[in-house]
């Protein structure tokens, strides 16, 4: 249903995860008979998990680690890692700056250019590890890098921007066909960021075997602000859910749903996968992980831009380990930990046994849920608040 915003412009009412809440069903489960498991490419993952492509969240020995664990880790080849033989004494720098310098103190940082050896050695240092490669590019700069990436190794690519479409219009310089590009490769692609139906549906449309959904939710990110554009992510995920449907229905070929960012809570995960996401995407809840490059601070891939950041770098505190992070044990009692323990409760709880079952379920428009009965919490600062 449209609102009228004046008398000139209408909009649809659009719901964040704080909007919404899960209903249980009619029956529950044992945990420990809950598939979380999800398959991308004819790759099977333990963990509906993807870590952002972002460089205080994922080098190669994260990837390495979080693939051990069934997750998969993106590696930004725009980033520190290949811009700088030895990135610890520059991810110290990051660290080391004040909040008023951050901002600069990046973009002069990230002035040094990315260096194909350095893209190569990456992707070599990760499948060393014995787990999957998996690695991202700006849609400028994918057709630049692509073939060193692959020759290293590269299992699978994500092309990766504030917001990728399916037909970019430039009278400047020749645009990327995204169909085109990925159909001559023998590697799967995920191609995003999107936030609506039909640019979703468009990209599913190029060949990608997944899409990222989020434009602006993260932490670290200030688009919103910046640039005034995003969709908060529980509809944009069920937006995009219905362009797969679509899709299948099209083509007979099923394109992944991935939420990419606002996640801070396994509630928050729960809530992604039940409007419609098979995988979140999540980059600020691993920077605080130990094994985390960032010295538990975070910054988007558009914090460092040269003449507009949409970005800013905050700090998310090293204060657990990924195991802890991401299966437990939780020793806080705010959702901010065993995110996937939660996500398999959640399912457990309201009775679905698999990701598929649970993208059915049903969810209500619930504001009052992170309020109701919740006066002492709010008053003494514990639990939810």
């Amino acid at each position: 249903m449209e609102i009228e915003i004046g008398r000139g412009k209408k909009g649809r009412q659009a719901y964040g995860f704080d909007d919404i809440a899960i209903v249980p069903s009619r029956r529950t489960r044992d945990p420990e008979d809950i598939d979380i498991t999800w398959e991308l490419a004819g790759n099977k993952f333990e963990l509906p998990l993807l870590a952002s492509a972002m460089d205080g969240v994922v080098d190669p020995k994260l990837a390495i680690a979080l693939g051990k664990m069934g997750g998969l880790a993106v590696l930004n080849l725009e980033g520190i890692q290949t811009r700088f033989e030895d990135p610890e004494p520059e991810l110290d720098k990051i660290a080391a700056l004040s909040n008023k310098e951050a901002t600069r103190g990046l973009q002069e940082l990230y002035q040094e250019p990315v260096k194909e050896e350095l893209i190569a050695k990456r992707i070599k240092e990760i499948k060393a590890g014995g787990v999957l490669a998996a690695a991202s590019l700006t849609p400028q700069k994918v057709e630049m890098y692509y073939k060193t990436a692959i020759d290293a190794g590269l299992d699978i690519l994500i092309i990766q921007g504030t917001v990728v479409s399916a037909e970019h219009v430039s009278t400047q310089v020749e645009p990327l066909n995204l169909k085109e590009f990925i159909g001559r490769l023998d590697i799967p692609v995920i191609v995003g960021g999107c936030a609506s139906y039909s640019t979703a549906l468009h990209l599913m449309r190029t060949g990608a075997v997944g899409v990222l959904v989020g434009v602006g939710p993260g932490h670290a990110c200030t688009t919103r602000r910046v640039l005034g554009i995003g969709v908060p992510q529980a509809t944009a995920i069920a937006d995009a859910a219905a362009a797969r449907i679509t899709h299948l229905e099209e083509s007979g070929r099923y394109c992944h749903v991935i939420a990419d960012g606002g996640m801070r809570t396994g509630g928050d995960i729960a809530k992604a996968i039940a409007c419609g996401a098979d995988s979140v995407m999540i980059g600020s809840p691993i920077a605080k992980a130990e094994e985390a490059p960032g010295r538990g601070y975070h910054w988007g891939m558009a914090t460092f831009h040269p003449t507009l950041p949409r970005g800013t770098r905050v700090h998310a505190g090293q204060r657990c380990t990924l195991q802890e992070l991401l299966l437990g044990p939780a020793r806080e009692n705010d959702g901010t930990l065993n995110l996937f323990g939660a996500l398999r409760t959640s399912m457990a709880t309201t009775g679905y046994q698999n990701i598929k079952e649970f993208q059915k379920a049903e969810v209500l428009v619930a504001p009052s849920l992170q309020t109701e009965g919740k006066i002492l919490q709010q008053t003494q600062g514990v639990g939810m608040c």
